[in-house]
């Protein structure tokens, strides 16, 4: 199954959608999909026989305003899980061997989620503004101090997660041993739609999908990458991300970056002339096998409002 979050068109309110066959079916409950979650799939089960059966509405995909799935998640962690993308974007140097004993994660902004064709703003003072292309995983069931096998249960489905890094000003505050925090937290897109685990079933191979995935920006190929070959599992993410503590229905796991899959990496690899940063008016697309793609325009962001600096500094 495939969900979306969609403006309606025939109240103008978000309304979730079952997609089928390139048509949004509306559900006629006023419900959102984070209320469809909670426990084993039953719920969105029914909610497709709904939306099959009798539908408040039939949209056609192409011409749908999407939101993001799950527009303002309980919360975002975002993992960092392939080896690729941290050797490229540290020059190939030699990792730190403890980067292989748990799954290293931060936890971003639920408030600034964007939907699959939203305007994107560059972080304010920001003037190198990247993309990073991601997969992510959408908790569909509470659970605390999980083993693997059985967070890998409590997917309720994947979606494209794009995280838009402000590498400047991140390189700025992580000197300071906490971070990211500004160089993060101004935008992630995440849709276009959620994607149940059996869609993604038949492409899994070892810890990860064997799906190709694409950015272009402007119409250039930038990234072509595969999210096949991540260092842990899902499974293992959710498990980590839920010890001594608890993960809650609506949640959104990042994968992290894959590997070329920002341009941090490219122009490490072939020179910042090469791959310069984003700046607004760029249009970007992301696409992802099975998951769909992005479709998004870089924007100005707001004009940096100055701080005092502490007397006597």
């Amino acid at each position: 199954m495939r969900w979306v979050t969609y403006r309606s068109a025939v109240d103008g309110s978000d309304r979730v959608g079952l997609v089928d066959q390139g048509e949004i079916r509306g559900l006629r409950q006023p419900v959102r999909l984070i209320d469809l979650l909670g426990d084993d799939g039953e719920r969105l089960a029914r909610a497709a026989k709904d939306a099959r059966r009798d539908p408040v509405e039939v949209v056609p995909l192409a011409s749908a305003t999407l939101r993001a799935p799950i527009p303002v998640p309980p919360s975002v962690r975002d993992f960092m899980v392939f080896e690729a993308h941290v050797r490229n974007a540290r020059g190939g140097a030699e990792l730190d061997p403890a980067f292989y004993d748990a799954p290293v994660f931060y936890f971003t902004n639920p408030a600034a989620v964007l939907g699959p064709h939203d305007d994107v703003p560059v972080s304010p003072g920001s003037a190198a503004f990247d993309y990073e292309l991601e997969l992510g995983a959408v908790v569909g069931r509470a659970g605390a101090d999980l083993d693997p096998a059985e967070a890998e249960e409590h997917i309720a489905g994947y979606l494209i997660f794009c995280d838009w890094s402000a590498r400047d000003l991140q390189r700025s505050e992580m000197r300071h041993g906490l971070g990211p925090a500004k160089g993060k937290d101004g935008a992630t897109t995440l849709g276009p739609a959620l994607v149940t685990p059996d869609e993604l079933a038949p492409h899994r191979r070892g810890k990860g999908f064997d799906l190709q995935a694409s950015v272009t920006v402007n119409g250039r190929t930038f990234t072509t990458s595969s999210a096949a070959d991540p260092l842990w599992s899902f499974g293992e993410m959710l498990a980590y991300a839920s010890r001594g503590t608890r993960l809650v229905p609506g949640d959104v796991i990042g994968s992290g970056t894959v590997g070329t899959g920002c341009i941090l990496e490219l122009s490490a690899l072939h020179g910042a002339e090469a791959y310069p940063w984003l700046r607004p008016g760029d249009e970007v697309q992301v696409a992802v096998d099975v998951l769909g793609e992005l479709r998004v325009t870089v924007v100005e962001g707001a004009p940096v409002r100055p701080l005092a600096r502490p007397a006597g500094h």
